[in-house]
């Protein structure tokens, strides 16, 4: 099954935790440090929040789409060539505590999109190449 992604950077990781929670009426399938996802099953969609600078408004990081496997990328990275889009793919990265295999590519706003696959935790919330600063999952248009 394929899931929506959407990752917001908060400024008070806790208190969005708490309010995701009762939105969506599940608690976050992970949490670390800074970082907490959720795996809400209806409507399909991972929630990403990434912690940010306190005092800031909650903003856009990335959007996404979760697939089942490595295939399921390589053939999302065939198909938006093919399409014409510039892509940039990233294999065995550790990225949102997990190690992943995904490419970008950037709509006519910049807004990053990543098509991707979680293979396994990892310990570090990572950073993708080309990204700012403490800037996980997402990348330089």
């Amino acid at each position: 099954m394929s899931r929506a992604q959407l990752a917001l950077r908060v400024s008070d990781l806790e208190a969005s935790i708490t309010f995701y929670s009762k939105l969506f009426g599940t608690e976050p399938a992970k949490r670390r440090e800074g970082y907490a996802n959720f795996a809400v099953t209806e409507p399909p969609l991972k929630l990403v929040l990434i912690e940010g600078e306190p005092g800031e408004e909650t903003r856009l990081d990335h959007l996404g789409v979760e697939v089942e496997s490595t295939d399921q990328v390589s053939a999302a990275t065939t198909r938006l060539k093919d399409a014409g889009l510039a892509t940039f793919e990233e294999n065995e990265t550790s990225c949102c505590y997990a190690l992943q295999d995904k490419v970008w590519v950037h709509g006519p706003g910049k807004e990053p999109w990543e098509v991707y696959v979680v293979k396994a935790d990892a310990d570090t919330l990572g950073q993708s190449a080309g990204a700012a600063p403490r800037a996980c999952c997402s990348t330089a248009p």
